[in-house]
């Protein structure tokens, strides 16, 4: 259930970071009133949190052998995503932000 984990929070990753990057492309830094850039950016890198740690957490305390992996599967996604890409691809590069 760990590969599964890892593999569900890879698509999560993709489909979400491909929607969040091209949106945040199209604002640019413009000032027509719509959320900026890196607000954006800031907003896909909490989910991304929130689907990779904070889910996996929670499936932990569920105490199933299926939740045990998928949250184990869900929170190594989530680092080695982090890890792999230089927290490109999950967010947390400060680079992405300024």
């Amino acid at each position: 259930m760990a590969f599964a984990g890892v593999g569900i929070y890879s698509v999560v990753n993709t489909v979400l970071g491909f929607f969040i990057f091209f949106a945040a492309l199209s604002q640019g830094n413009s000032t027509s009133g719509g959320p900026s850039a890196s607000v954006l950016v800031a907003v896909g890198a909490v989910i991304l949190v929130v689907v990779g740690l904070v889910a996996g957490v929670g499936l932990l305390f569920v105490r199933k052998p299926w939740a045990t992996g998928m949250g184990l599967g869900l929170m190594i996604g989530w680092a080695l995503w982090s890890i792999t890409t230089a927290g490109f691809c999950t967010g947390i590069n400060p680079g992405l932000y300024g």
